[in-house]
């Protein structure tokens, strides 16, 4: 192993490993076959844990849906999601009364503050064709002076998300998407206001790095103070910083030392999250991310008590109609309409 690489890890199918200020990342990709007149799949269900299917049966996953897949309502606190579209839509909903559907390159990022409730549904709107459906998801850490912010919702469009582009001197190319930070003048759109991301000391970047077959490519460095984790997920077989490597694994690798990447035989993949740690105690309890054990009972009796706001929906997974379209609705009715 190159004295750059710090650490590398196989990657499992959907729960990738993650360093403070990143609490999880999730891989969702299912093969979800064409959908019904309710947008769940056209398919039985026989055979699967209804309301907790994780297990992968022919491809794909119900989650906590029971008639559309995804997740229905459920809470957080204290901490932000990011989350990723692949393929697929994904049908949001929150107590804040926000709403959307997003699709293939959009980012949506939330920050549950002092509690939110929302729901994240994955409508099979094609009913003669498959609905191939994948995205990440990333929990942030938030410090504590943020924790108990107020809710925040926002959409990041994938025409809104800065591309920065690189060809070898053997013409292929590496093309690098700025969700967050910034890389060579191409600067992410605006986290939210009380996200760690905000903060000028996180150096806080979130990247994803796809290079054509056989480009080659060099990360820069950074300062010594950030994390930087590299998840090695799409195509078979790369060259990271001089050691060959076989998809999918994730590496920890030195951030102020430049990593030349090259790729195989196919197109290579590959999800950069960096950030300085916040540094302080973390006590998670499933939805509730918070600094003391006292701090997470207390969440759990604000929700019994107050809900997080209520819920605005008629019903626990909400969908939108199958010709929505890309748009959002946020907690003000500002609207935004991307698909027309």
């Amino acid at each position: 192993m190159s004295d750059t690489v710090l650490q590398t890890v196989a990657l499992s199918a959907m729960h990738w490993p993650t360093i403070e200020p990143f609490l999880f990342c999730a891989n969702h990709d299912d093969l979800y076959p064409a959908g019904d007149a309710q947008l769940g799949p056209a398919a039985s269900l026989d055979g699967r844990k209804i309301g907790s299917d994780f297990a992968g049966k022919d491809g794909w996953r119900m989650y906590h849906g029971s008639v559309v897949p995804g997740f229905p309502r459920h809470p957080h606190r204290g901490f932000e999601t990011v989350t990723l579209c692949r393929s697929g839509l994904i049908d949001h909903s929150d107590s804040l009364g926000a709403t959307a559907r997003f699709g293939p390159g959009d980012v949506q990022w939330m920050t549950a503050g002092r509690g939110i409730v929302h729901s994240e549904m994955f409508p099979l709107v094609n009913q003669d064709a498959g609905n191939p459906t994948g995205l990440f998801q990333i929990w942030l850490n938030l410090p504590r002076a943020n924790k108990m912010v107020e809710p925040h919702f926002s959409m990041m469009w994938d025409h809104t998300i800065p591309r920065y582009t690189h060809t070898d001197a053997a013409g292929r190319q590496t093309v690098v998407r700025v969700i967050a930070g910034a890389l060579f003048g191409k600067e992410g759109p605006p986290s939210p206001p009380k996200s760690w991301a905000a903060d000028p000391r996180a150096e806080l970047a979130i990247w994803t790095i796809d290079l054509a077959a056989g480009a080659r490519w060099t990360l820069p460095a950074a300062s010594p103070r950030p994390n930087r984790t590299l998840y090695f997920h799409g195509g078979s077989t790369a060259t990271i910083a001089g050691d060959a490597l076989s998809s999918p694994t994730g590496l920890v690798v030195r951030p102020d030392r430049p990593v030349e990447i090259v790729a195989g035989d196919e197109p290579v993949e590959i999800l950069m999250l960096q950030a300085c740690p916040i540094g302080e105690p973390v006590v998670q309890h499933g939805p509730f991310v918070m600094n003391t054990r006292d701090e997470i009972r207390q969440a759990f009796a604000d929700y019994q008590r107050t809900g997080f706001g209520g819920w605005p929906w008629t019903r626990d997974d909400p969908v939108h109609d199958r010709g929505a379209g890309r748009f959002a609705v946020h907690a003000d009715g500002r609207k935004e309409t991307v698909d027309s």
